[in-house]
């Protein structure tokens, strides 16, 4: 029948009608890889590591006019050196080289002439509370307050500075809609003091300035985000960034030792799907995919009515079922995708002069990617299961299948081993080299 497969037809005892069954799984599955690769490819760019690149050097190591540049701040007067002077340069591009007006009746950046910043950027900080640690007694004459690392439970959440605005009142994760953030140091959570800057230079200097001088920055300070979108109509694609002061954001950490950690996050992705020929005919590969999902959740269930549980005994009917679920999660979650960004783009034409909040989608779109990259893997790796008739491949598994437990007994062996290393190398060099700061970067 249509769902006829090794496992629902009688093949034990005939031959010609095993191998006439595999042959026509194999062929079937051909199709449904084809258009797996094909779906998968096709919403990925060569263009997007350019756009990245770009972006990254803009950004990270610009610098004018003797300030410092990104990648060099070390201390809260740097960070002021650089938010005032090489991060308002490349935010606002409204002029050509030739100092003319880039267009007539706009104030809209468009970075490198290409490159549209959606909305304003946001500056966000967290600060821990005061005295959220212990000054030993020797030293309590000298040493006035303590701030120590941030966690969430040390989080300073009330109003400071005595004036009116988002930037000096302490607003939820759920206020901002924000999400957590893993930085170098620590995790940090999407709440905090933020400030939206404006659509133009000078009306962001203003604001940036005002902060300065009211030190919107403390001891207290232990992360600076700087979150903002930009799209570029020629590549249909959108890079959103995140700057750590701690999609892009941009991030610096303040640890409690003093100093400065710079940090990054470049998400360069496609969220609208459907502009080119291209992408509609990717459209009709998303039906073909569909349907083939809906074929192989019929398949499988039948396969399981016959065989109940003795159908997980096969490590190709496991991989079979993996498949299936990452698939029917890429589909839900490209339906939640399409739906979001339309609803953000909507808003952001009513509101231009809002932070465009990209960074969710922009992290769940990576994760979609990495899901189907995985799922790709998976899916080429099942292309075994029909060509196991074949007497190479036959040896190879039967190979494989022997030697299971020994390389099991060594890879254990290996992990202790390992393990042992990283240890060793934390605790001898985690004080003095980088590479070996913490237990994770040791291994």
């Amino acid at each position: 029948g249509l769902w006829g497969t090794t496992l629902t037809e009688n093949t034990a005892e005939n031959r010609e009608l095993y191998v006439k069954t595999t042959l026509r799984e194999l062929l079937v599955y051909i199709v449904f890889l084809v258009d797996v690769c094909l779906l998968t490819y096709g919403m990925t760019s060569s263009n997007a590591y350019y756009y990245t690149k770009v972006m990254s050097e803009l950004f990270l190591q610009t610098s004018s006019g003797g300030h410092v540049s990104f990648q060099s701040i070390s201390s809260m007067a740097d960070f002021w050196l650089y938010a005032q002077g090489p991060l308002l340069d490349n935010l606002y591009w409204t002029k050509w080289y030739n100092n003319k007006s880039l267009a007539a009746h706009s104030t809209q950046s468009y970075i490198y002439y290409e490159n549209l910043l959606l909305g304003v950027p946001r500056v966000r900080q967290l600060k821990v509370k005061n005295n959220s640690c212990v000054v030993h007694a020797d030293f309590k004459d000298e040493i006035s307050g303590c701030y120590d690392v941030y966690s969430e439970d040390k989080e300073e959440r009330v109003s400071f500075g005595h004036i009116n605005g988002t930037a000096w009142r302490y607003h939820s994760e759920d206020e901002l809609s924000g999400s957590s953030h893993w930085g170098r140091l620590t995790s940090y959570s999407g709440g905090g003091y933020y400030i939206d800057l404006k659509l133009t230079r000078e009306e962001s200097a203003e604001a940036l300035q005002v902060l300065k001088e009211r030190l919107w920055l403390d001891r207290g300070t232990r992360v600076v985000f700087i979150d903002f979108s930009v799209y570029n109509a020629n590549i249909n694609l959108f890079c959103v960034l995140r700057v750590l002061f701690s999609t892009s954001r941009l991030v610096v950490e303040f640890p409690a030792t003093g100093g400065a950690i710079p940090s990054w996050q470049i998400r360069t992705v496609k969220l609208i799907r459907y502009v080119s020929a291209w992408d509609f005919f990717i459209v009709a590969c998303e039906v073909v995919f569909c349907l083939f999902i809906f074929y192989y959740v019929v398949e499988e269930i039948l396969e399981l009515r016959i065989h109940k549980f003795q159908y997980f005994t096969s490590i190709w009917n496991i991989l079979d079922v993996v498949v299936i679920l990452l698939s029917v999660v890429a589909i839900g979650f490209h339906i939640f995708r399409t739906i979001e960004v339309n609803r953000l783009l909507g808003e952001l034409l009513k509101h231009p002069n809002t932070y465009a909040d990209f960074e969710f989608l922009a992290f769940w779109q990576t994760q979609y990617n990495n899901m189907n990259a995985v799922n790709l893997f998976f899916a080429w790796i099942k292309i075994f299961k029909y060509i196991s008739f074949n007497k190479t491949m036959t040896q190879l598994s039967s190979t494989l299948a022997r030697c299971a437990k020994d390389i099991l007994g060594f890879a254990i062996m290996f992990f202790i081993v390992f393990f042992a290393y990283a240890q060793l190398g934390y605790l001898l060099f985690g004080t003095q080299v980088e590479n070996f700061s913490t237990f994770l970067k040791c291994m």
